[in-house]
C-alpha cells in the first residue's frame, strides 16, 4: 500500500469566530422566551451592566424598522415581533381576535399605566366608583400585576402594568405612552 492509496483524513473544521457582545446579548434574548434583566445578562456574560446597556442600545437601533423589536419594561428586556405585524402574525397562527376591553377596563388600565404603582383605592378615588371587578379582569388578562404593597396601614396591594400590556398596545417601553393632557385648573378656582 502506497501513501497515495491511503484514505484522506477529513479536514479539521475551522474554529468559529468569537461572537461580539451584541451578538451574544441578541442570542440570549432570542432563546430566553421570557423577559430577562440586564443584571441576568451581565452575570451570564460576565461583563459590566454598562456594557450590556450599550449592547442593548445598539440592538434597539438595529431593530428600528425591522420585524423584531426590543421591548423594555422596567429592568426587563425581551425580543418581540413588531406591533404592526400583529394582524398578519395572528392570521398565520390562526389566532382568534380576543374580546375587546370595556370602557371601564380601558379607563382603569390608563390610570394604572400613568400612575403606577397604584392601589385599588387610589384608582377608585380617581374614577369615583368601585374598580375591584375591573382590576380582577385586567389581572386575568395579564395586563396588570401586583407590584408590591404600600407601606401603610393594611398594606394595600400596588398594581402596575406588565410586559403583556406593552405587547398588546404595541409599546417598546412605558416611555412611549402618549403624554397625558390634563385640563388646566385656574389658581384659586375651587371647582
Amino acid at each position: 500500500m502506497t501513501l497515495s492509496d491511503q484514505p484522506t483524513l477529513p479536514a479539521m473544521p475551522q474554529p468559529l469566530p468569537t461572537p461580539s457582545l451584541v451578538q451574544l446579548v441578541e442570542s440570549l434574548l432570542f432563546v430566553a422566551g421570557e423577559p430577562v434583566t440586564r443584571s441576568q445578562l451581565a452575570k451570564t456574560l460576565e461583563v459590566a451592566e454598562e456594557a450590556i446597556q450599550s449592547a442593548l442600545d445598539e440592538l434597539t437601533q438595529l431593530y428600528q424598522g425591522r420585524g423584531v423589536r426590543m421591548q423594555r419594561h422596567n429592568d426587563q428586556i425581551q425580543l418581540v415581533s413588531a406591533p404592526e405585524s400583529a394582524p398578519t402574525i395572528a392570521r398565520f397562527l390562526g389566532l382568534q381576535a380576543s374580546g375587546r376591553l370595556s370602557n371601564a377596563a380601558l379607563e382603569v388600565l390608563a390610570i394604572i399605566a400613568y400612575r403606577q404603582p397604584i392601589t385599588r383605592a387610589q384608582v377608585d378615588a380617581i374614577r369615583g366608583v368601585d374598580s375591584s371587578g375591573t382590576i380582577r379582569a385586567l389581572l386575568a388578562r395579564d395586563l396588570i400585576a401586583e407590584a408590591g404593597r404600600l407601606e401603610t396601614i393594611g398594606r394595600p396591594i400596588l398594581y402596575a402594568t406588565t410586559p403583556t400590556f406593552l405587547q398588546q398596545f404595541g409599546l417598546a417601553s412605558l416611555t412611549e405612552l402618549p403624554p397625558l393632557e390634563l385640563p388646566l385648573q385656574v389658581v384659586g378656582d375651587d371647582s
